[in-house]
């Protein structure tokens, strides 16, 4: 589903298409916010997002061979929650 889908979904609840617009950029600001302090975002019934560390690593460049580097770095999680997987 693109933003302009979501946008239409919430126009039919009665919202006008900028006031949609403005209450999922709101949203999506609130989690980034919150895991940028390392905190965890959840939506009881959807799921929880939060932020997974990765330590430093050795990998293998795939073309040549050699040896690299990898940095330790951070990734957003995802874990849908019991009623989210209840209708997949």
């Amino acid at each position: 589903m693109s933003k302009q889908l979501l946008v239409d979904v919430l126009r039919k609840s009665g919202m006008t298409s900028a006031s949609a617009n403005d209450a999922i950029d709101a949203i999506t600001q609130a989690i980034g916010r919150e895991l940028k302090k390392n905190a965890k975002f959840s939506l009881p019934g959807f799921g929880s997002f939060n932020v997974s560390k990765r330590a430093a690593r050795m990998g293998r460049n795939p073309r040549t061979g050699e040896a690299i580097k990898i940095k330790a770095s951070k990734g957003v999680r995802f874990k849908a929650g019991a009623r989210l997987k209840g209708t997949i």
